[in-house]
Parts: C-alpha cells; structure tokens; sequence
C-alpha cells in the first residue's frame, strides 16, 4: 500500500461549444482540486484490476467471512452471526461515505495553533465530507491513475473487513444494537487514524513502517480489539464447561475458500496494478497460506492425534494474515517462511495462551489475526528485499516493531473507551436467557430448520 504510482500522460481535454477550450475557460470551468487530489490520469489496465479486485475484497466479508464465522458457532446462533457480518458493512459504509474516507485519505489542514503538516500526521480532514468534491475526473494523488471512485470503493472494502473480523471474538453473546454502535465509534475512532497513520500519509508511514496490504492496518488492529471485547464481555455461559464445538466445518471451509479467493484482491491488488509487484504478491499469498495450514496441521497431529477441518482451515487463514504486510515486499522463499511460522505461532495463540490466561476468544480473532499480524509485521522487517520492491529499502525490524506498539496501543485504549460509551447506551451483552436459547430466535426471528 506504500507505492507511489505516475498515472499515465495526457488528461482528458475540456471542450467548450464543441473546440477546446482556453486555459483560462477551462480552468474556470473546472471546480479546485482538495488538498488529497490530482487530476485523474486515467491507467486503463490498473483501473481494470482494482475494479476487479474491490470485488474480490468485498467477497471476503460477504459471503466469506459471514461463513467462516457462521459454521464455528453452535446451530443456535448461526444467523446471528452471519446477520452480524451484513450489519457490520452496511453502518462501516455509511460511516466511510460520511466521514472515514476523509479522515482515512484526507491532507489534514490548519486547525488552532497546528500547521496543517502537523495535523497531516495524524488525522486526514473533513474536506470529503459526505464526499463532496469527489468527481469522475479527480483521483486521490497516492493513485492518480485510478478514478478516485473506485479508489474510495477499493479502501472501503477494508475498512468494511476489519470490524467484521473483531465480532469473531465475542460471537454468541453481544446485543446486535451494541454491535452497531460499536462499529460505527470504531470505525471513526480507530479504523480512520490507524489507516491514515500507515497508509494516508501519516507519521508510521513517513518514518518508514511497512504495511503493504493490512498487517497493522487491519489484523492487528482488528486482532487486539477482539481481544479488549472479548476481555470486557466476559466469556460465554458455560465456557470451559459446555460443548461449544463448530456445527458445521462444511459452511466454515466453503467461508475459508472464499476468503482464499478474495484475498487475491486484498494482496495483489495492493499493487494498485497489475504489475511484477502484483504477480509476486499473488503467488506469496498462496505459499503462504498453504504452509500455515500444513505447519498447523503439525502441530494439531502432534497434540491431538489427529487433523481437524477446522484447524487446517484456521492455519490457511494463519498464513494468509502473516503474509498480508509482506506480500509485495518479500521474495517466494520469505512468504515460505513467513507462512510456515504462522501455524505454530497462531496455534499457540489460539490453544494455548487462550486456555492458560482464560479468555473466550471465541472464533479466535485475536488467536489468528492479531498473532499472526504481529508475526507477519515483524518479519517484513527481516525479509523485505528491495530487489523485490524499491520501498523495503531501510525496513528494520525496529520500525515495524514500533509501529505495531502504536497500534496496539491506540487499538486497545480507544477500544475500551468505545466499549465504555456502548455499554451505557444500547448495552453490549444479551440476557442470559437468551443466550441460552440462543441469539437466532430472540434477536431476529428466525432459526435453522430443526433447532
């Protein structure tokens, strides 16, 4: 995502009464540009492999994620947290729309005594409010060769997946209404400053931080909140005690395929083309994500005796997320090793840290996504080559580190905070008889054929 791209020559040219018109006429005719905007360039090929792949993002979430999620849960609570996906991207859209797209890729500007420079470090603006001044002839200046449309649409399908991901850590016990606001404050208060720190010109990508599709931005963030949610909530009825176990590995496997497939778009079309950079992202991801679910695998046979589906389909999801900040910044044989530590590291995450400090992280959002961002971001810093892509030139591994602990940091305290506001308002968490019976039939009217 840290790419400068040089959109092709040639702008299209303003006609007045049917000839060209003057500079004069056509720059009167033409509305300003905000401080984020360039003319768009229009690049033809890359626009092609954007528009693709904001499909590809979006399928991540709807269907993939929704079943991934919905097949870990008991039958009860199936809808419920399919239910919770749609929710989560219907508010995150309109909160992009409204405001995150301009705190999230906005130039901040001049406010009280602080320099617009000052302010660009750590907040965008409310210049693209509502979207006002966004048109079919500007781009963002990071893509100017992308229509600043589709750019908008392309980062939203991420900002939609991160908050979706977080209601894996306390599925089966959070009020829909709390889940809303939640994300609403979340994605305004955390998603938006997070992205524009890495991403829209902040002060962590300035200083030379490498996230090239989400590690930090996205599963980091969204790993750490779950873990703050699933903290505050307090774990399940039952938990520890009463069979929780996935009814049905089926629904999950066909959510991890589709999220195999969607995250194509999600790493390669970081590129924000189809170039070499994108090529060797595609490939990467798909090591990656084979050698997580393998080296998973071998752990759960050496522990259990035997591979479950659910355990093959987590250490593939493992590899995925660990390759994510790496994936156009490392060569084939860095994406091997990155995704052969994910099964191990995430497996611990996930088995047993959760089991000795006794949290109900239940879909193991924190487990995979925040394990394994933070494995993931830490070794862009050891393997990223500058052979592969010019901008992992001077990547440390202290930068990345210091850049994971600004996002945890500022992930867990704004999480809590907002957990705070949510608590005292819709509430958060279901009565107990209704998590008993199950979410399905009390918060929305509908069950499984059969329960």
């Amino acid at each position: 995502m840290t790419r400068l791209r040089i959109g092709l020559a040639g702008a299209p040219v303003l006609l007045l009464g049917g000839v060209a018109g003057t500079a004069s006429a056509a720059a009167a005719a033409t509305p300003a540009l905000l401080a984020h905007q360039a003319p768009l360039a229009l690049d033809g090929a890359a626009t092609g492999w954007i528009l693709t792949s904001t499909a590809l993002v979006l399928l991540m979430t709807l269907p993939g994620l929704a079943l991934f999620y919905g097949g870990m849960v008991r039958r009860k609570n199936v809808i419920a947290t399919i239910t919770q996906s749609l929710g989560v991207a219907s508010v995150v859209t309109l909160a992009w729309f409204i405001a995150g797209y301009g705190l999230s890729f906005g130039v901040g500007q001049p406010v009280g005594g602080y320099s617009g420079d000052e302010v660009q470090s750590y907040i965008g603006s409310f210049q693209a409010l509502f979207l006002n001044g966004v048109t079919p002839t500007t781009a963002h200046s990071l893509a100017p060769g992308l229509p600043e449309y589709l750019w908008i649409a392309y980062q939203l399908t991420f900002a939609i997946i991160t908050p979706a991901l977080i209601a894996g850590a306390f599925a089966e016990r959070i009020k829909y209404s709390g889940l809303l606001l939640f994300t609403g404050l979340w994605t305004l208060l955390v998603y938006a400053p997070i992205c524009h720190w890495v991403w829209g010109g902040g002060f962590l990508g300035s200083a030379g931080v490498l996230d090239f599709a989400g590690g930090a931005v996205v599963h980091v963030n969204a790993g750490v909140a779950g873990l703050v949610c699933a903290i505050f909530l307090g774990a399940r009825k039952g938990y520890g005690k009463d069979s929780m176990v996935a009814h049905n590995p089926v629904l999950t496997m066909i959510g991890a395929s589709l999220l195999l497939v969607g995250w194509i778009g999600f790493n390669a079309g970081s590129a924000w083309t189809a170039d070499a950079i994108a090529s060797v992202a595609i490939l990467n991801t798909i090591l990656a994500a084979m050698a997580g679910s393998l080296t998973w695998k071998i752990v759960e046979v050496m522990e259990k005796r035997k591979p479950s589906l659910i355990g093959v389909l987590s250490g593939l999801i493992a590899g995925l997320v660990a390759i994510t900040p790496a994936a156009g910044l490392v060569d084939p044989k860095g994406a091997v090793i990155i995704g052969l530590a994910s099964g191990p590291v995430c497996y611990a995450a996930s088995v047993w840290i959760k089991k000795l400090l006794r949290y109900d992280d239940s879909l193991d959002a924190f487990g995979i996504h925040g394990a394994g961002g933070i494995l993931g971001a830490l070794l862009t810093g050891v393997f990223a080559s500058a052979a592969v892509n010019g901008v992992a030139e001077g990547a440390t591994l202290a930068k990345q580190a210091w850049g994971l602990g600004v996002t945890i940091g500022w992930s867990a305290v704004v999480t809590f905070l907002i957990l705070v506001v949510c608590k005292f308002t819709t509430g958060l968490r279901v009565t107990a008889e209704q998590e008993q019976e199950g979410l399905d039939g009390h918060l929305h009217g509908e069950v499984m054929e059969g329960v």
